[in-house]
């Protein structure tokens, strides 16, 4: 048997119903994840082995919150030249082992004024600006992706622990060069609050396939031209440390609490 159809064995036998895929200078969430058996991305026949800086580009099987969980160390990006099939390769992966609920977290730039590095935001929404005419889901009427009943719940845990989590909109672009300061000022006319080069590609993909969908993006710098330094990946993995335990405890907290949506019907997502 190789190392994955021994991962998959395991994954079958705790047969986890919620997944985490972890973006820039996120792969140590959850602080408190018990990790008993892991393989690397390029072990799965379906993926990739990523090729960005903090993504190191490993599944892992374990236990937080008292529930089994899947946690991805990092991600495939559509501007390393993916196609977006290959992008969310891992949410196909993870609907074939019956997993129920997706978290996803990226690293952001903040638009919005009230969001400053550090910061956590949920998202409602998202504008989809990665090569739409590639991706076969922008045809059509379309609904937000992501669970109204799942950010209601991860606002709640905040509201519990004493702390604000806005919910806004993400714009995904395709990247990998950062946006110039007129190109953010057309985003913030958009209705854009932050802004990533990922997510947008998964959370379509999972809610195609029935899947509910939190997302979270941890703001680790301001956006191009509403800040005075100027923009660094290193300083992005850096400062994706600062919200980090907050990310960790959201999601301990999260999981428990998913039990009691198994026996309840989803909910349509709203506008």
């Amino acid at each position: 048997m190789s190392p994955f159809e021994s991962f998959v064995a395991a994954v079958q036998q705790h047969r986890p119903q919620a997944a985490v895929v972890l973006g820039s200078g996120l792969g140590a969430v959850p602080h408190r994840f018990q990790e008993f058996a892991a393989v690397p991305f390029a072990d799965d026949p379906g993926l990739a082995a990523p090729s960005v800086l903090g993504h190191s580009g490993k599944i892992a099987l374990g236990v937080c919150g008292g529930r089994p969980l899947l946690v991805f160390r990092g991600r495939l990006h559509f501007y390393e030249g993916h196609s977006p099939d290959a992008v969310s390769a891992s949410v196909r992966r993870i609907v074939d082992w019956g997993v129920r609920f997706l978290v996803l977290t990226n690293a952001a730039g903040g638009i919005h004024y009230d969001l400053w590095p550090g910061d956590l935001m949920v998202l409602r929404n998202h504008l989809f600006l990665q090569a739409p005419n590639a991706w076969k889901l922008l045809s059509g009427p379309r609904t937000p992706p992501y669970s109204p009943r799942l950010i209601e719940l991860a606002q709640a845990v905040e509201r519990e622990c004493g702390r604000t989590l806005l919910a806004g909109v993400y714009a995904a672009v395709t990247g990998p060069c950062y946006e110039t300061p007129a190109e953010i000022r057309a985003l913030a006319v958009m209705g854009a609050d932050a802004v990533g080069m990922s997510t947008a590609i998964e959370a379509e993909s999972a809610a195609e396939f029935g899947l509910e969908v939190l997302a979270l993006s941890c703001i680790t710098n301001k956006a191009a031209g509403l800040a005075s330094s100027s923009l660094d990946h290193r300083e992005v993995l850096a400062n994706a440390s600062k919200p980090a335990e907050r990310v960790s405890e959201l999601i301990e907290e999260l999981l428990p609490r998913l039990e009691t949506f198994r026996t309840t019907s989803l909910m349509p997502p709203n506008g």
